[in-house]
C-alpha cells in the first residue's frame, strides 16, 4: 500500500488540469456578464433572498438584463420568490437556459429542481463522514451551475450566497475579484455582530466591497401610511463600510414574496428604497 509520501505530483488524477479547465469554462460562460455582484450577510434570517430579488426587479424596472444564481444549494428560496419552482433550467445550445420570472429575471435555483420538502444530499464514501464531503461537493457543484449556464449577455447576474460568515468568504474566494460584495444585516447588535466578522474576513480578499444594506429599518404601516420603530433599540456596532440604504419592513412585500410574484405598486416605501439601493450600487459599479 502506497502511502501519501509515495504519491507523486497528483498520482496521475489531473486534478490540476480539471480545475484549470473548469476556471476556463466558468470564464467562457460569464464573459457576457458586465457586473457580477454576490449578496451576503453571514447571518441567517435577514431578508438576504428577498432583497436579492427585489434589487433584481429594481434593475429591470430600469431596463437592465439582470439573472440570479442561488448558491444556496440546500436552503434554496429565489425559486419560490420568483414563482418558478415548477419550472426548472433546461438545456440549450450554449449550455443551460435559466427559466425566466414574470418580469424577465433569469433564475438558477436548485428549488426549480428538488421539492422543498426535501434536501440535497451529498453522497460520501463512508457513512457517517458526509461532513467532510460536504464543502467540497457544494462548490463542485456551484462551479457546474456557474460554468454550465449560458447566461448570455448580462448587465448583472446577482449571486444570493447561503449564511454563515465563513461560508461567505468561501464563496467570494471562489468567484474570484471580478464579484463584488454587498452585504445585508438588521438594525441589531446580533446582526451586526456577525456581519461586522463576514467583513472583516472578506477584507483578505481583492473583492470590492460596495457596502450594506440595512434591511428591516422599521415597518411600513399600511393603515397610517408611516414607517414605525421595529426594533426598540438602536444598534450600536458600527460597520465600516458604505451604507448603501435601509429598507423598512413591509407585509404586503412578504406577502408577494411567498407567492413568488413581484410588488405591483412600486410606489410602496420598501420597493422605492431598493430602487434607489440598485441606482447606487450602479452608480459605484460604473466608478
Amino acid at each position: 500500500m502506497k502511502t501519501y509520501h509515495d504519491i507523486a505530483g497528483d498520482g496521475g488524477s489531473d486534478v490540476i488540469g480539471q480545475v484549470v479547465a473548469k476556471k476556463s469554462k466558468i470564464a467562457e460562460s460569464l464573459a457576457g456578464v458586465r457586473h457580477l455582484v454576490a449578496i451576503g450577510s453571514g447571518k441567517g434570517g435577514v431578508g438576504k433572498s428577498t432583497l436579492t430579488m427585489q434589487l433584481a426587479e429594481a434593475f429591470r424596472a430600469r431596463d437592465k438584463q439582470v439573472a440570479i444564481l442561488d448558491a444556496d444549494l440546500n436552503g434554496p428560496t429565489q425559486a419560490r420568490l420568483g414563482g418558478l419552482r415548477s419550472a426548472p433550467v433546461m438545456p440549450g445550445p450554449r449550455g443551460l437556459v435559466p427559466p425566466k420570472t414574470t418580469s424577465g429575471i433569469g433564475v438558477v435555483s436548485m428549488g426549480g429542481l428538488f421539492p422543498e420538502s426535501e434536501a440535497v444530499d451529498f453522497a460520501s464514501v463512508s457513512s457517517g463522514d458526509s461532513y467532510v464531503w460536504r464543502a467540497t461537493r457544494e462548490f463542485s457543484a456551484f462551479g457546474d451551475l456557474l460554468a454550465g449556464v449560458g447566461w448570455g449577455t448580462l448587465d448583472y447576474l446577482l449571486v444570493d450566497l447561503p449564511p454563515g460568515a465563513e461560508r461567505t468568504f468561501q464563496y467570494a474566494e471562489y468567484l474570484g475579484e471580478a464579484a463584488a460584495l454587498v452585504m445585508i444585516t438588521i438594525p441589531s447588535d446580533v446582526s451586526r455582530g456577525v456581519v461586522s466578522r463576514s467583513i472583516a474576513a472578506l477584507r483578505k480578499t481583492p473583492n470590492r466591497m460596495l457596502g450594506y444594506i440595512e434591511n428591516m429599518s422599521g415597518y411600513y404601516c399600511d393603515g397610517c401610511d408611516a414607517v414605525r420603530p421595529l426594533f426598540s433599540a438602536p444598534a450600536t456596532i458600527a460597520l465600516d463600510v458604505p451604507r448603501l440604504g435601509a429598507v423598512p419592513f413591509d407585509p404586503e412585500l412578504a406577502a408577494a414574496c411567498d407567492r413568488g410574484v413581484p410588488l405591483g405598486d412600486r410606489n410602496r416605501p420598501a420597493v422605492a428604497a431598493v430602487g434607489a439601493i440598485a441606482e447606487e450600487i450602479s452608480r459605484l459599479l460604473e466608478v
